[in-house]
């Protein structure tokens, strides 16, 4: 498995246990008994709970993470600034409870980040993702990546998707994490990378200062 923490594989090794009731019975929930299992991340050291119902066969019949909560995503670079940076936090943060609420953030910060850095016309959602495809600005891969958000999340059956961006809606399965995922590639396209390259165009000029030549403009 791939630790919720710090995003490390491992080998995962559970300890599970029965959760107790008074009187030396067992917590049952609709004819399932209710058990705690924990391990621990041998790279990060760091504690993973979570809560399992099973049948009297010992059958699992469901999952529930109790610690961490949040579903694991890399660490967002340096460079990505508020509000950007708070608002993906919180979609990564609930995705595990409501992917309903998770895209609607998403889908915020997605239409704040397509103004702020695209330079679109304030408009709803999909007309502002179809004016930032018509620029020919993104590469091909994050192009389609971004159509690939209004087709799955239906915003023709589902307008309030693209007009009230923050609204708690029903989602397609896979929308939220797909958004997130796109919003990590934009983020990387839109902060990382011209940061990086002013860094490299920096310290080039920096060599060609030291030599006694005209730096880059």
């Amino acid at each position: 498995m791939k630790c919720p923490h710090c995003l490390v594989e491992f080998h995962d090794s559970w300890t599970d246990a029965l959760i107790m009731w008074p009187h030396d019975d067992y917590l049952t929930d609709e004819n399932s008994y209710w058990h705690v299992r924990a391990t621990k991340c041998p790279t990060c050291r760091r504690a993973i709970i979570g809560l399992r119902t099973a049948d009297g066969n010992q059958k699992p019949l469901r999952d529930v993470a109790a610690w961490p909560r949040g579903i694991a995503r890399a660490p967002l670079p340096p460079e990505v600034t508020d509000p950007f940076a708070t608002d993906y936090r919180e979609a990564c943060l609930v995705l595990a409870d409501s992917p309903k609420a998770s895209a609607a953030l998403s889908r915020r910060c997605l239409q704040l980040l397509l103004r702020e850095k695209a330079g679109v016309k304030p408009s709803d959602l999909y007309e502002e993702i179809s004016e930032v495809l018509a620029s020919k600005t993104l590469p091909t891969h994050l192009a389609e990546a971004i159509d690939a958000i209004r087709q799955i999340g239906k915003f023709a059956a589902h307008p309030n998707k693209s007009k009230h961006t923050g609204e708690i809606l029903d989602v397609e399965p896979g929308e939220a994490e797909w958004s997130l995922d796109v919003l990590e590639s934009l983020f990387d396209f839109y902060f990382v990378e011209p940061a990086r390259l002013a860094a490299k165009k920096d310290a080039l000029n920096k060599k060609l200062g030291e030599a006694g030549q005209k730096p880059m403009k």
